[in-house]
């Protein structure tokens, strides 16, 4: 252990010493090309800047990094002309592999719901491998942001609304894409976004500004990004909008006192696409070359797509507005990762097409991706206990807009890999083709499209539902619903879904609802009225099987939500973890003179944390180790889970902590732990969890991180909601400022 920790001080000592001397060497225009990020012409996820001088440039040296370039023969190409420039600095390719490369898995969202942090970090592994296979150093994942507004649409491509669940899926994501260490060929670099905040744009408008207290930011959407950087990110991204009237890309404070100052990062921020530019479009800056000065002292390394730095960095230099040590210490940090992957000993060290073939063949990545997916699904509703199904049905009839796509399946931000056809994508239809009997008939109507107004598919599906025994219908979003710059007012089932869903009920058949979105809907009558629900999400390239497994219990769904579904968007922002007012409802009903809605229960369609199964589990025996807790000690909660079903099953068991009375007002419970375990039917296990003084601690207004001595209630269950145990102890006595400000005690994969 010992003489790891010395080589790898020895390995950093060795590549600082290559790096000051390459730095040395290099002109002031090569520094700034070193920041420049430009986008391949093909493939673009932001409005594309046309450069016909591009290849030219690399060749001079005036580009450091190129995103949107795929595939080994690519990449080399790309490659050979950065090696004709004067210094021979290797680009680094990057890529938004946010849920997969080839092998799509769930959406990020979606992936939260598993609870599994082990399938999580194994979905960014396999995602790491074929991208680097690819030609890829870096992919722009994972987003951190925390969001308590399902209108916006990137919360698909996050973690839900808890910081808790959030850091831990942000640790996990994170050492799931570097793998054992940077420079390996099947490790990429993650990137930690967006910094900071961005998750809490007003109205849930993308792009938009954020409004909030010093103590909200860090309590709330600060630690995922902790857990990154402990995770060992390699970059970071900072965020599209302002915080408080100053953006992100221009906030000294975020990326250099906190980031690189309080927190001690040191690898490199990159701008998001074309940000710096923006500030221009805030107000913040007058023009382009206000902007660049704006960002780089501001601690924004990489432009991406703006071409401030380009056009403008060397002039603000050589007038004396950013001294040149500034530009320095970002070419230095670009330039050590570099070296880190090992490009300046290969530069096509990753570009290698015999690898690549193998890898985005290998029949294990689909195999994970398939076990993902089945993890990820929710299953909300089973009442009458339609599911599972028996393979001995003898007819069913699958209806709705997404039985038969394959693309769709992949939801927003999945990879377009070139030179690969969708044929390896599982529809929903094959799936469940390939898991019935031969004595069963499949029938299939489409009934209406995503967003369609009309009605003339719905006389199709009451035909074909008339003639089976069990209807499925699978209904949701089209695939680029949700996403960046897919924020939605309504978030209600589009077109006439609904509609079907009240007119195939009408048949009398037993029907099973499959909704697939990147985000919470709302979808109130169906929850009402419809006693079986499945949410599938999106699940990537392996969601027909998946569903099947699920649908007829070869898996036995153990998803659990990671956002709090809303009646209706007049909720939202809806939460669990929210504060109690001095006049809280009594119950759900409850709406006289407290704070409620008179025309609207508080609660949610479904909380946080919730999920069913096809066997049940009985919680029992909650003991604590003590009652009074002193400053520096533990204290261990133990609860025995028993399978009180027929069927093996997991269970996803949550701890869930409140501070009764404190100096600021505390959330009615706040989600500190969980294990997920796997059960056979009778079977019983105790899990034990530890509680130490840093869950108990809090910002306070001074942005202190510590705890107040008082009472705590303890509480473990199910659900957010679903409490089944609860008890309390004592904290004797307040604790001192906590140095470690990342307000995490969060379970490893």
């Amino acid at each position: 252990m010992l003489l790891a920790a010395f080589s790898g001080v020895a390995q950093h000592k060795d590549i600082d010493q290559k790096v000051e001397a390459l730095l040395a060497k290099m002109t002031l225009e090569e520094k700034v090309g070193q920041l420049n990020q430009y986008s391949g012409d093909n493939t673009v996820t932001g409005p594309l800047t046309i450069n016909p001088n591009k290849e030219q440039e690399i060749k001079d040296g005036k580009i450091g990094s190129l995103l949107n370039i795929m595939g080994s023969r690519y990449t080399r190409q790309y490659q050979e002309l950065a090696m004709k420039s004067r210094m021979k600095i290797p680009l680094l390719f990057g890529l938004d592999v946010i849920h997969g490369y080839k092998t799509t898995f769930p959406i990020p969202l979606a992936e939260a719901a598993s609870w599994d942090l082990a399938a999580i970090e194994l979905s960014a592994r396999v995602a790491a491998r074929e991208s680097a296979s690819s030609g890829i150093h870096w992919t722009f994942a994972p987003m951190v942001d925390i969001s308590r507004d399902p209108r916006w649409g990137r919360i698909m491509e996050g973690a839900g609304e808890d910081t808790y669940l959030g850091s831990a899926i942000a640790y996990a994501r994170v050492k799931g894409f570097q793998g054992k260490k940077l420079g390996d060929l099947d490790a990429v670099m993650a990137c930690a976004k967006h910094f900071a905040a961005y998750g809490a744009a007003i109205g849930g408008r993308d792009y938009n500004s954020v409004e909030m207290s010093d103590r909200t930011l860090w309590e709330t959407y600060l630690p995922p990004f902790k857990a990154a950087l402990d995770a060992g990110a390699a970059t970071f991204m900072n965020s599209f909008n302002d915080i408080n009237g100053v953006p992100s890309t221009g906030n000294r404070h975020l990326q250099r006192d906190i980031l690189k100052g309080q927190w001690k990062f040191t690898g490199f921020v990159v701008s998001d696409w074309t940000s710096i530019n923006e500030m221009i479009a805030h107000g913040f800056s007058a023009d382009k070359k206000d902007a660049a000065f704006a960002a780089i002292t501001a601690g924004s390394d990489m432009d991406m797509e703006s071409s401030a730095y380009r056009e403008n960095l060397a002039q603000l230099v050589a007038e004396g507005k950013v001294p040149e040590a500034i530009v320095d210490d970002a070419v230095r940090r670009i330039l050590r990762k570099k070296f880190e992957l090992g490009l300046f000993d290969n530069p096509y060290r990753f570009s290698d097409e015999k690898r690549q073939q193998k890898e985005l063949n290998n029949p294990e990545n689909a195999k994970a991706a398939r076990e993902v997916a089945a993890k990820s699904i929710v299953l909300l509703k089973n009442e009458k206990n339609i599911l599972p199904l028996s393979k001995g049905t003898k007819t069913i009839a699958f209806i709705g807009p997404m039985v038969k796509p394959k693309r769709a399946n992949h939801g927003f931000w999945a990879v377009d890999v070139k030179d690969i056809d969708s044929t390896y994508i599982v529809s929903q239809w094959e799936g469940l083709e390939r898991k019935v009997g031969k004595n069963t008939k499949l029938l299939y109507a489409r009934g209406c499209g995503f967003n369609d107004t009309s009605k003339a598919g719905f006389a199709e599906a009451i035909a074909v539902a008339n003639q089976a025994d069990v209807v499925i219908l699978s209904i949701g979003e089209k695939h680029d619903m949700s996403g960046e710059a897919k924020s939605r007012s309504t978030i209600n089932l589009p077109g006439v879904q609904e509609e079907l869903v009240k007119e195939l009920q009408k048949t009398g058949k037993p029907i099973v609802i499959l909704i697939n979105a990147g985000r919470p809907l709302v979808f109130d009558w169906t929850a009402d009225n419809m006693p079986t629900i499945v949410y599938t999400w999106w699940l990537g390239s392996e969601a027909g099987n998946a569903i099947a497994d699920v649908l007829f219990g070869d898996y036995n769904p153990s998803g659990k939500l990671p956002m709090t579904f809303p009646r209706n968007e007049g909720q939202i922002p809806i939460y669990y973890n929210h504060l109690n007012t001095g006049r809280p409802a009594k119950n759900e009903d409850d709406h006289i003179y407290v704070s409620a809605y008179i025309d609207l229960k508080n609660t949610p369609k479904f909380p946080f944390g919730f999920g069913l199964s096809y066997t049940t589990f009985a919680y029992a025996d909650l003991k604590l180790s003590k009652t009074a807790l002193k400053r520096s000690e533990t204290l261990t909660a133990s609860v025995t889970i028993t399978n009180t079903g027929k069927v093996a099953g997991e269970e996803v068991v949550q701890l869930y902590l409140r501070d009764k009375v404190a100096s600021i007002v505390r959330p009615v419970k706040e989600l500190k732990g969980f294990q997920k375990i796997k059960l056979a039917p009778g079977e019983s296990k105790t899990l034990t969890f530890t509680i130490d003084d840093n869950m108990l601690a809090f910002y306070h207004a001074n942005l202190d991180f510590k705890s107040e001595a008082g009472q705590f209630d303890l509480m473990i269950g199910a659900s957010s909601e679903d409490i089944r145990l609860k008890s309390g102890f004592e904290l004797l006595e307040s604790q001192g400022v906590n140095k470690d400000e990342s307000n995490l005690s969060m379970p490893k994969p």
